[in-house]
């Protein structure tokens, strides 16, 4: 019974897992039919704002641009530079995101430069997309604005709030804010964003949440103060009193007022960034890579294939079709997710292909030790699976361990004697070799297991299977004696 529930169970996933993967323009990928026939397109999953419809593809597989940014920080800077470069991270993360551009890679290297790779875009786009520096304001309702020249949205329902400062005219912008924006909490244990502006900004501040007041109750929103980065809308809360030089937005959740906090400061005090390097990626040649590794993939696949099922007969044979689920899984998992195919991250793919074989391999081997000291094969099925688990888990844990060691170190790090380190394609590597790691062990432990168990007692595995110690006419003894399926 629970054979059958873990081969069902396996059925659905691999059936739900070809599925996700299977290609939107299937005849572009696929050999030709005959006749006027197609293979199906498929459809990935779309529910709601979740969007897995293609696989993402990194920066060398799709073509587009990758710069690397210094951020100028001011002379006379004091503060906290760690959070400076996060918030300009998230106001450029913001302004990406905002333009359509899908899989794009913005992070860290060092201590003050940034890497921003921009998949589908010229140099001369990505410059214009993230060029500018960041513009915080501070908003009102179109209906009580003093001036409705600068929209700060779309639709036109904000304008910027204003004041006057010395008889002069002035729109309430981040440059007024100090640069000291933190997370507080109330007397009840709920998180608060705590700002505070200059001089000149707690005059227009005061000006702004007098009309807010004034207006309160006139119509819906009247006493609504809206903060805007960029063309997004970070929040809209309401004003409860007449607030000069500081102030707090309440309502929010720990990792929102947070957030906000970036953002406000990020606004307070721009930086400025400087082009270090610059590098355009052609489409037709991440399109030849991809082809030239999917063939070598597939190359490898195949003589690993020939050579279980050569060596190990039908336990082999059983393994290949194993391998396959795991590869379709992995794929899965990757747009799932979804993980950021790069050339590396690919090869780190296929490296896991290699683990999950070994792991087969042991397996097998320690099937044949128990068999030649006179085990059934139903028992020495459960017994190499058991002695092999050992050494599988010890071998993928500290792959694993390496995987994670990788992937610190190619988000970013400071090193001694080194200095900043980077390096994003290791990331990729070391997150797809993971990952196909954790799955190989379920191939293993599971799939594998579940079919050799499956086809063990049936008398059409009589006729194929051999493992060195393994004989048609042992299976014959055992079936007579445990039953046949």
């Amino acid at each position: 019974m629970r054979n059958t529930i873990s081969l069902f169970f396996i059925l659905v996933v691999t059936l739900f897992s070809l599925a996700f993967i299977w290609p939107n323009n299937a005849d572009e990928h696929l050999p030709d039919l005959p006749g006027d026939l197609s293979w199906p397109d498929g459809a990935g999953l779309t529910i709601g704002e979740f969007d897995r419809s293609s696989l993402r593809l990194g920066l060398d597989l799709q073509g587009g641009t990758r710069l690397l940014l210094q951020a100028e920080v001011p002379d006379d800077f004091e503060g906290d530079l760690t959070e400076k470069i996060d918030g300009t991270i998230s106001v450029l993360r913001k302004r990406v995101d905002g333009a359509g551009v899908a899989e794009s890679e913005i992070t860290r290297q060092g201590a003050s430069n940034i890497s921003v790779q921009l998949p589908g875009l010229s140099i001369e786009q990505a410059r214009s997309l993230i060029g500018r520096t960041a513009q915080l304001r501070f908003c009102e309702p179109a209906q009580s604005a003093l001036l409705t020249l600068n929209a700060c949205d779309s639709e036109g329902l904000w304008f910027e709030a204003v004041g006057t400062v010395n008889g002069e005219v002035r729109a309430l912008t981040g440059a007024y804010l100090e640069p000291n924006t933190y997370v507080s909490f109330n007397e009840v244990g709920d998180a608060q964003t705590s700002f505070e502006f200059n001089d000149e900004g707690a005059q227009l501040f005061e000006q702004i949440t007098s009309r807010a007041v004034n207006n309160r109750g006139k119509f819906v929103g009247a006493d609504q103060i809206a903060i805007f980065l960029d063309s997004g809308l970070l929040s809209a809360p309401r004003v409860n009193a007449v607030i000069r030089s500081s102030g707090v937005i309440t309502g929010l959740t720990r990792e929102n007022a947070q957030e906000l906090v970036v953002q406000l400061n990020a606004g307070a005090l721009p930086l400025s960034l400087t082009v270090l390097q610059e590098q355009t990626v052609d489409a037709t040649l991440g399109a030849d890579s991809v082809s030239k590794s999917l063939l070598a993939g597939f190359i490898g696949l195949i003589l690993v294939g020939l050579f279980m099922t050569l060596y190990y007969r039908f336990p082999g044979l059983l393994a290949v079709f194993a391998l396959t689920i795991y590869a379709i899984v992995t794929l899965a998992l990757f747009k799932l997710i979804p993980v950021t195919l790069t050339l590396a991250a690919i090869g780190g793919f296929i490296l896991s292909v290699g683990m999950a074989v070994d792991a087969n391999i042991l397996i097998f081997e320690r099937m044949k030790e128990e068999l030649r000291i006179g085990r059934s094969a139903i028992n020495a099925v459960d017994a190499g699976f058991s002695r092999a688990w050992s050494s599988i888990r010890d071998s993928n844990i500290t792959t694993l361990i390496t995987c994670f060691i990788l992937y610190l170190l190619g988000g970013g790090i400071q090193l001694p004697l080194i200095g900043a380190f980077s390096a994003p394609l290791v990331q990729g590597f070391a997150l797809t070799l993971g990952f196909g790691v954790l799955v190989s062990m379920f191939s293993a432990i599971v799939v594998t297991r579940t079919l050799l168990r499956t086809f063990v007692r049936t008398k059409y595995a009589r006729r194929w299977i051999s493992l060195g110690s393994i004989s048609a006419s042992q299976l014959d003894d055992i079936a007579d004696s445990e039953g046949v399926a």
